[in-house]
C-alpha cells in the first residue's frame, strides 16, 4: 500500500512531470507536510547549496556554495479555485429579505445570503459569459490578505466547514514564522487567465509581490500553489516571459523563487469540470445543481480545469510576440502519434459518454441534425445511441460542438441575451479566452518550469473520478442532463458506480 500522501521532486534534470495529479481535493493532510518542508527549510537550502548548482543558492549568485538562510525565505500562497472571498464592490436592494448587499459585504462565502436570498446573492456571483463583465446591478471582487483564503465563511460553524489555508496559517505562527514572510495572492478564480491581467492587472501585482518580497525579507521566495493555483502560476511564468527580456528571464526566476511545492495540481485537468459544467457541483452548498451549473458555466474559468490530451502541444508563439506584436493568435495543435495509437489521450478512460435514446426510420448513421429532431420531438426509449469523447475532444472543442446539436433548449437566454447560453459561451470560452490567449493555450501539457526546485504533492488511494456517462433528463436547461453513471480509479483498476469493473487504460 502507498501512504496517503506522496512527495516528489521534479528535479532539473527531468524534461516534464510524466504523471496525471487527481483533480483537486481537500487537503488537510497536506498542510501538515507543508509545515514540515517550512520547518526544513534551512536544511534544503543547504542541501541545495551544494548539489552543484541544481539547488537553491544566494540572491544574485551564478552557482553554488553560499549557503541561503531560511529567514530569509518568504512563501508565497496562490489559492486554488472557488479558495479566495469574494465582496461585494455595489448597493444591491434585495426584495423581501433584509440582507440587503452592501460595499464590502462578503458574497463568496455567505450561506446565510445563500439560504434567504439566493438570487440576489446570483446576481453578485454571476459574469456575462460573452464579455465576463458584471451583473449590471452587483459586482463582486476578491479581498485581500491572508484572511481572504483562511474561511471562505468565517463563523462559529461556518467557519471550521469552510476552512483552507487557517489551520496551516496558525501552525506556522506558532512554529515562529513572522508576519512579513507569508503573504497571500488571492485572485477572482471566476476569470479566465487573460482576463485577470486585463481586468485586474493580476500578473503585474504578482510579479511587484516577489520583488517587495526580496527587498523586504533579502532573499528569494517559496511559492505554494494549490489546485488551480497552479494553473495561475503557470500562467505567470508564461507572462513574465513576455514581460522580461530573455537574456534576464531566468536570472530573474533564480533571484526570486527558491522553490515552488504544486499541490494537487491538475497537471492534466480534472474531469470534475465537466460534471460542474453539464450537471452542476454544489460545493456543498444549499444549491441546486441546476443553479450551480448556470452560475458556473458563466465563468471564464469554467474550462480551465478541463481535462486535455498529454499528446497534444500548441505551437510555441513566444517569437511571435517580438515580430507581430502581442496580440492574440490561435495556437494551433500538434499531437504526437502517440495520442492516435493511444485510445484515450493519456487518460484511464474516455472522458465524456453521453447516452441518447434510440431512434427509428433513419439510415444505419443518421445525422446530428435527424437525431437531434427525432429526439426531441418524440423521446423515445430503448437501446442508448452512444457518444464518446476523450479528452482532446474536450479541450479542441469538439465535444461542445457535438452536443449543441442534441440540446434542445438552443434559445434559452440569460437576462435576455439572445444566445444560446450553455453551449454557445462554453465553445466561445474555448476559443477566445484559452486557444486564442496571447500567452499560453492553458489546455496542453507542462512544460518543466525552469525553477531550482519543484515538488509535486498529490493524493494516493483515493477513488478519483475519470468519467462519467450522461442522459437526456427531459427536463429545461439548466437541468436537461441527469449523471446515469460515473467511472472510478481506484488502485489501479477502473470502476463504475456500482462498483463494476470497467475496461480502460491505467
Amino acid at each position: 500500500m502507498s501512504p496517503p500522501l506522496a512527495l516528489v521532486r521534479w528535479r532539473q534534470r527531468e524534461g516534464r512531470m510524466g504523471r496525471r495529479c487527481p483533480s483537486p481535493r481537500r487537503f488537510g493532510g497536506v498542510v501538515v507536510v507543508l509545515l514540515l518542508l517550512l520547518i526544513g527549510l534551512e536544511a534544503l537550502a543547504v542541501a541545495d547549496a551544494s548539489d552543484g548548482g541544481l539547488g537553491g543558492v544566494g540572491v544574485g549568485e551564478k552557482g553554488g556554495g553560499e549557503r541561503l538562510s531560511n529567514k530569509k525565505l518568504s512563501g508565497i500562497i496562490i489559492p486554488g479555485y472557488a479558495s479566495t472571498q469574494l465582496r461585494a464592490w455595489s448597493v444591491l436592494d434585495c426584495p423581501y429579505s433584509p440582507l440587503d448587499f452592501n460595499p464590502l459585504d462578503l458574497v463568496w462565502l455567505d450561506s446565510t445570503r445563500v439560504l434567504s436570498a439566493v438570487n440576489c446573492w446570483l446576481k453578485c456571483m454571476l459574469l456575462d459569459p460573452h464579455n465576463q463583465t458584471d451583473h449590471a446591478e452587483c459586482k463582486s471582487r476578491p479581498d485581500s490578505g491572508l484572511s481572504a483564503i483562511t474561511e471562505l465563511d468565517p463563523g462559529y460553524i461556518t467557519g471550521p466547514l469552510s476552512s483552507v489555508w487557517k489551520e496551516w496559517i496558525t501552525w506556522c505562527i506558532e512554529f515562529g514564522i513572522e508576519a512579513d514572510a507569508i503573504v497571500a495572492v488571492p485572485y477572482d478564480w471566476r476569470l479566465s487567465a487573460s482576463m485577470l491581467q486585463e481586468r485586474d492587472l493580476y500578473f503585474h501585482k504578482l510579479k511587484l509581490t516577489f520583488e517587495t518580497a526580496l527587498k523586504l525579507r533579502g532573499g528569494p521566495s517559496i511559492v505554494f500553489a494549490h489546485s488551480m493555483g497552479n494553473n495561475v502560476f503557470r500562467y505567470f511564468l508564461e507572462w513574465l516571459k513576455l514581460e522580461i527580456a530573455p537574456k534576464h528571464y531566468i536570472q530573474w526566476l533564480d533571484d526570486h523563487i527558491h522553490a515552488y511545492f504544486s499541490v494537487g495540481s491538475p497537471l492534466l485537468g480534472a474531469t470534475e469540470s465537466v460534471k460542474a459544467s453539464l450537471f452542476g457541483v454544489t460545493f456543498g452548498l444549499p444549491l441546486a445543481e441546476g443553479t450551480a451549473r448556470l452560475m458556473f458555466n458563466s465563468f471564464g474559468s469554467s474550462l480551465w480545469l478541463s481535462p486535455f490530451s498529454k499528446y497534444c502541444k500548441a505551437d510555441n508563439i513566444y517569437w511571435k510576440h517580438y515580430y507581430e506584436g502581442r496580440r492574440r493568435h490561435h495556437h494551433t495543435h500538434h499531437c504526437d502519434e502517440m495520442e492516435f495509437k493511444s485510445k484515450y489521450s493519456g487518460w484511464p478512460t474516455d472522458i465524456i459518454n453521453i447516452e441518447l435514446p434510440s431512434v427509428h426510420g433513419f439510415e444505419a448513421y443518421p445525422s446530428f441534425s435527424e437525431v437531434n429532431q427525432d429526439i426531441n420531438s418524440h423521446q423515445e426509449c430503448g437501446r442508448p445511441v452512444q457518444m464518446s469523447f476523450n479528452a482532446r475532444e474536450v479541450s479542441d472543442g469538439t465535444f461542445f460542438k457535438a452536443i449543441e446539436d442534441y440540446n434542445p433548449e438552443t434559445k434559452i437566454l440569460l437576462y435576455q441575451l439572445q444566445k444560446d447560453y450553455l453551449f454557445w459561451s462554453a465553445l466561445d470560452f474555448v476559443i477566445f479566452f484559452y486557444q486564442d490567449d496571447p500567452v499560453l493555450n492553458p489546455l496542453t501539457p507542462w512544460d518543466r518550469p525552469p525553477l531550482r526546485n519543484i515538488f509535486c504533492m498529490y493524493g494516493t488511494d483515493l477513488k478519483t473520478e475519470v468519467g462519467y456517462y450522461f442522459a437526456p433528463s427531459g427536463k429545461p436547461y439548466p437541468d436537461n442532463w441527469i449523471i446515469t453513471d460515473v467511472i472510478y480509479e481506484f488502485e489501479g483498476t477502473l470502476l463504475s458506480r456500482q462498483l463494476c469493473l470497467m475496461h480502460g487504460l491505467v
